[in-house]
């Protein structure tokens, strides 16, 4: 069975399902050899795995359709190789970002990503979600920032995209292929990523500003040469103020958030960011608004008549809601419903990340599906990496 791998295997319990679905077995593998002797295994058993991280978000998305082995990155937790004067660093998937965040520090230096749960959210995890932060509107989201990658296909094929190619996939640009694809095309096993100084200094501008008032103002806030490097907001309740974070970084912070400050109108400039900065509170229903940045009005009045809280990036066209209050699946259904007609109107889109409810349509339309199936097939032909997972059922 699956032993014959020469990795550690042990049975799993009610604490590894996959949103409700328990695997028969958890893998947990030391070195991409390793992750590519499970998956030849796998290969050889038609066994279907879901690769997992901290566990942080394995509850979002669908259900997989099967799930023999969850594939535990846990033990591949090291930083392999950081060029402090290259501004580049090489990581194993199962490294948190806090470790990853700490041992940059050290250099003076960051991965400008900062997704919600970092002490549990790895690195392999971040990509695989395409979990972004508050300042991917100044540094760009993971895929922007990843360099290099190196997979394990579901056949157990090792296979390296970008810095330091072995072995490539000819016509595919590996990293934004698995950047966002939810585990279904094989496994992330290392990453290379560009990196940032540590700014010298932070300032946070915030406000509490109303539904009517917030889009002009975030958009002076983009256009400003004091140039912030996330425009945040805080919506708990529909009837209630919006808080507004905008933060700058770097030389002459004060007086750069002070410039903010006169665009807003209102509020105060701050060295603590507020409590909710990038915060992810209850997720067990979560939906995330993709739009045009021009048409933030048009999602804050949609996003009025859900009920929901809101919270994330005012200027780079991408908020999360959540329930702070029990929601019926009907309810709930209805409000996706609603808010997805009129957001697809502005030219954004709506997903459900996390549900209990299975009849909740998590994906709506996707017009690029066609082409996500042929990538699927390609890549896992036998349908065994998160299967049912992702939209469409990939």
């Amino acid at each position: 069975m699956l032993a014959d791998s020469g990795v550690t295997i042990r049975q799993a319990d009610a604490d590894d399902a996959v949103n409700g679905v328990r695997p028969r077995w958890v893998a947990l593998p030391e070195t991409v050899e390793e992750v590519s002797a499970v998956l030849r295994a796998c290969d050889e058993r038609d066994l279907a795995v879901v690769p997992a991280g901290g566990g942080t978000k394995l509850h979002w998305g669908s259900p997989p359709e099967r799930c023999d082995v969850l594939l535990d990155m846990c033990c591949m937790n090291s930083l392999l190789e950081h060029a402090a004067g290259d501004l580049v660093v090489r990581t194993q998937a199962g490294l948190t970002m806090d470790a990853l965040a700490a041992a940059l520090a050290e250099k003076g230096q960051e991965l400008a990503l900062d997704p919600p749960f970092t002490e549990l959210t790895t690195v392999g995890g971040t990509l695989a979600t395409a979990t972004a932060g508050p300042r991917s509107f100044r540094y760009g989201t993971a895929r922007d920032l990843l360099i290099g990658i190196t997979v394990v296909l579901p056949d157990g094929t090792i296979a390296k995209s970008g810095g330091k190619v072995v072995k490539n996939v000819a016509g595919y640009d590996l990293g934004k292929l698995f950047t966002g694809s939810q585990g279904t095309l094989g496994v992330i096993a290392e990453a290379t990523f560009r990196l940032h100084p540590l700014p010298a200094d932070r300032r946070w501008v915030t406000a509490e500003l109303d539904r009517a008032e917030l889009p002009p103002v975030a958009a002076a806030l983009a256009a400003s040469q004091a140039e912030p490097s996330a425009v945040e907001v805080d919506w708990p309740d529909p009837g209630g103020p919006i808080g507004l974070a905008a933060l700058v970084e770097g030389t002459a912070a004060e007086t750069r958030a002070l410039a903010l400050l006169e665009l807003v109108g209102k509020g105060s400039v701050t060295e603590q960011r507020p409590p909710w900065w990038g915060l992810i509170q209850r997720d067990e229903v979560l939906v995330e608004v993709r739009f045009p940045a021009a048409a933030l009005r048009a999602v804050l009045d949609a996003a009025a008549e859900t009920g929901l809280s809101l919270r994330g990036s005012a200027v780079s066209g991408r908020v999360l809601l959540e329930s702070w209050h029990p929601i019926g699946e009907r309810e709930l259904a209805a409000a996706v419903s609603g808010l997805r007609e009129k957001v697809e109107a502005a030219g954004g889109r709506v997903s459900v990340l996390s549900t209990p409810y299975e009849s909740v349509d998590r994906w709506g339309q996707v017009s690029g599906l066609p082409l996500m199936r042929r990538v699927k097939e390609r890549f896992d032909p036998g349908r065994r990496m998160s299967p049912g997972r992702f939209v469409g059922g990939i």
